[in-house]
């Protein structure tokens, strides 16, 4: 890759403002400095910026726990969205969220620049099952589970039969419902279709990746080299 695009790919500045650095003399390839932009950084080579070493990887995999009141979107002109709560350090061109969670929807969010990643885990053919503790304005019956389990039938779609599982303690109203689609407020849709109502939902499981519970609402962290691999594994 380009020294000019790797550094600005790890946030040290626009493309030009790049250019200006590496023209100042303030940039080397293993103890060289280099004055040309277009000079290639090969794996294992090491770049420091006024003598510093720079570095980290240009792929990057990230695991939030979405807060309410924010967009899972790249950038909104009014409201502030999940994009806005990464670091600048930590940001990589083409960093996205990977599906969607509705504004007021909490809890597990992976937010890559690994496209084709991204694009195997949202794929129909995939089925990647996606849990979440859904809080219930009624207890929750045996027919509204069976009818949730057998798959509702929508103008557009037909939801694949979901797995059901009241929480101990809650009376019904506390339930870990998991999908295999991830249709427009399809948890809503089909609590409602079973005569029921969300007053509250949280994502806490998304294929082999579960919310961790030390991660607090409105952060995020790098996945660890475990939960990495087992994501790529579930796309396969």
């Amino acid at each position: 890759m380009r020294l000019d695009r790797y550094l600005a790919n790890l946030q040290y500045g626009t493309r030009s403002d790049v250019k200006k650095m590496i023209k100042a003399n303030r940039v080397a390839i293993n103890g060289q400095k280099v004055r040309n932009g277009s000079v290639s950084v090969v794996p294992g080579a090491t770049v420091t910026v006024d003598g510093k070493t720079v570095g980290g990887s240009l792929q990057v995999y990230y695991l939030m726990n979405k807060p309410s009141g924010v967009l899972t979107a790249n950038s909104d002109a009014a409201q502030k969205t999940v994009l806005d709560l990464i670091a600048p350090a930590d940001r990589r061109p083409g960093l996205y969220p990977v599906g969607r969670l509705d504004k007021d929807t909490t809890g597990l969010l992976l937010l890559t620049n690994d496209g084709a990643l991204g694009h195997d885990l949202l794929s129909p053919k995939r089925h990647v099952p996606k849990t979440y503790l859904v809080s219930l304005a009624a207890a929750l019956t045996p027919a509204m589970a069976d009818q949730l389990a057998e798959g509702i039938t929508f103008q557009e779609f037909t939801s694949a039969p979901a797995t059901v599982a009241v929480r101990p303690g809650s009376e019904g109203r506390l339930i870990e419902l998991t999908i295999h689609e991830g249709k427009f407020h399809q948890v809503k849709r089909m609590l409602k279709a079973v005569g029921n109502q969300v007053t509250d939902l949280q994502r806490i499981q998304m294929g082999p990746l579960h919310l961790p519970a030390s991660l607090p609402s409105g952060q995020y962290r790098k996945l660890t080299e475990a939960e990495l691999a087992a994501l790529l594994e579930a796309k396969k």
